[in-house]
């Protein structure tokens, strides 16, 4: 079985790529295969954001990507690429001074050198 490290850059309603790469894990994990994590970077920061309000009949990727947490799959988020996007972790909220954040966990605000450390993988796939 292959072990996979997924990259996404696509915002979550903008284009087909965050759903792409939901189903593309489930579906792996579904297959036996591991997922050793996702990092949003660019505009895929925007999937973190816990204030997403689609309609009611549509899915809510913000919910479904905290999902896959439950089955081991570490959820990062590139922290600058998310602050210039007006996504804030707790405590990048603290730090500068803003009452609210955005990112919850179990997304976690984290650097590129996390994106490096998930490189050790048969393959990254972006969407």
């Amino acid at each position: 079985m292959a072990t996979f490290s997924i990259l996404v850059t696509s915002a979550p309603f903008d284009t087909q790529g965050s759903n792409s790469a939901l189903k593309f894990i489930q579906a792996a994990l579904a297959l036996g295969h591991s997922v050793k994590g996702v990092f949003f970077y660019q505009a895929g920061v925007n999937n973190a954001s816990a204030w997403l309000t689609p309609p009611a009949d549509e899915l809510n990727l913000s919910v479904a990507w905290r999902a896959l947490k439950a089955q081991g799959v570490e959820l990062h988020v590139c922290s600058t690429a998310a602050a210039r996007r007006g996504l804030l972790s707790e405590q990048d909220s603290q730090e500068q001074g803003y009452s609210g954040h955005n990112i919850q966990p179990p997304m976690t605000a984290s650097g590129l050198g996390q994106f490096m450390e998930m490189l050790d993988v048969d393959r990254v796939v972006q969407f």
